[in-house]
């Protein structure tokens, strides 16, 4: 068979655009760059992007780490102006145009963007960053995913152990990650679960669900929240509202009223901060640990440095920050790239403005809520029609065809068959003969860098 052409090689005159981050922000950035005459390499510690919206279900049995993950070089290897490297960037030097990465190397820039995204904060609540979970990372889900089987076949052959918290499992936070976490946990407990260990009093297992407001899905209307309330009630999940955790030690999560849940599970998914990144750089910040930007999302000062997605605290007429979620991180990364062409031919930028889709969530089988924009006619979705939709977007945007095709099977096999195939206990474990992954931590159960 004969080799496939190789890429055009680049004259050293083209202009060099450094992309960091493969996540939303990035990826669409340096699509939106494919017919540009300059030369494009994205960074990111991964050689892989993740749909992190279906991390969840990774960590629930639902899907492989595989079926939500495609490799950068995989996406754009039709695109022959982009080249991709494997590193993590902690710096840049901003005299010299160059991305500084922890190997000590350094990438130089004409134009850069940064989409590093975000981590979860704690918030400084004591013992969060040491022994809670958390749904940012691919390995981490398929660690909670082992870590949540161990305890069942744990509780099988001690179960003693279920009146010290064993089987209780606590989530923090009642937003999409929260409640579609907790949906998902039910329906793998009063499954799979219940046929897979038939000597358990599963009547024992416990969902609870912590929201430190009065409500959930902040972000919907009404009878949405009410909606996935009554959904999630009816199907087993204890709602604590006005719930507000004050520590978390081993084994306990200890609340600010006073009580104590007895847990060796808690899944944190209250709320996000800019990655790390945004404090090594040494600009200013905005609330969350964001980068200010300018209206066009540059860097005051740094016309031809971006920010978009998660990292990004760019405002809306009313000067709110944007919501750090996948649609907004579309927007900017495409935004952000508009601006280095219009640069490119020495017209003025344009100020970012969001297009709101609308917002949707997925409580569990057959039940989900879905409300458009305006702009898209203001249809509200509940229950089955609500989940088709869900169902729907999440497969458009999900990257890769075989993807596609491997998360609607299974899927359609869940529906069908009441079943979770992926019921595996496999710790993602750092590996001695790789010392220098980014991602590598001591703890022998996680494996992210929060």
């Amino acid at each position: 068979m004969s080799e496939p052409p190789r890429p055009e090689v680049l004259p050293e005159a083209v202009p060099k655009v450094v992309i960091v981050g493969a996540g939303f922000a990035g990826l669409y950035a340096a699509k939106a760059l494919r017919r540009a005459p300059l030369e494009v390499l994205l960074i990111d510690q991964n050689n892989f992007h993740t749909f992190q919206p279906l991390l969840y279900q990774v960590a629930t049995s639902g899907l492989e780490m595989g079926d939500i993950a495609h490799g950068v070089r995989q996406i754009f290897h039709r695109q022959r102006n982009v080249r991709f490297r494997r590193g993590r960037a902690v710096g840049v030097d901003w005299e010299r145009k160059r991305v500084i990465l922890a190997d000590g190397e350094s990438e130089s820039f004409d134009a850069l963007i940064l989409g590093a995204g975000a981590v979860y904060s704690d918030f400084g609540v004591p013992g969060v960053l040491e022994h809670a979970w958390f749904l940012k990372d691919l390995a981490e889900a398929a660690n909670l995913r082992s870590h949540i089987l161990q305890r069942f076949e744990r509780a099988s052959a001690e179960p003693e152990l279920i009146a010290t918290g064993l089987l209780t499992f606590v989530i923090v936070g009642g937003g999409p990650t929260g409640v579609e976490m907790a949906g998902a946990l039910v329906e793998l407990f009063g499954g799979p679960l219940r046929k897979d260990f038939p000597e358990l009093e599963h009547e024992r297992v416990r969902v609870v669900l912590l929201e430190m407001t009065d409500t959930l899905l902040a972000a919907f209307g009404e009878r949405s929240r009410r909606y996935a309330g009554a959904v999630l009630e009816g199907r087993g999940v204890e709602l604590r509202f006005g719930a507000t955790v004050a520590a978390l030690r081993p084994g306990e999560v200890e609340l600010a009223s006073g009580e104590v849940i007895r847990s060796e599970t808690l899944l944190w998914a209250a709320g996000v901060r800019g990655h790390p990144l945004a404090e090594a750089l040494g600009l200013e910040l905005t609330r969350g640990q964001r980068i200010r930007v300018e209206a066009d999302l540059s860097l005051p000062g740094r016309p031809y440095a971006y920010v978009a997605g998660d990292l990004a605290g760019a405002t809306d007429e009313a000067g709110l920050l944007y919501p750090q979620v996948a649609q907004v991180a579309i927007q900017q990364g495409k935004h952000a790239a508009r601006q280095i062409l219009r640069r490119l031919r020495n017209e003025p930028t344009e100020g970012f403005r969001y297009r709101d889709l609308g917002v949707m969530a997925i409580i569990g089988r057959n039940a989900g809520v879905a409300e458009l924009s305006r702009a898209l006619g203001g249809f509200k979705l509940r229950g089955f029609l609500g989940w088709l939709g869900w169902l729907f977007i999440h497969l458009v945007y999900l990257p890769g065809h075989r993807n596609r095709v491997v998360a609607f099977v299974n899927w359609a096999y869940n529906y069908l068959t009441f079943d979770r195939h992926v019921r595996l206990i496999a710790f993602m474990r750092p590996s001695a003969a790789a010392p220098e992954s980014p991602d590598a931590r001591a703890d022998e159960t996680r494996t992210t860098v929060r």
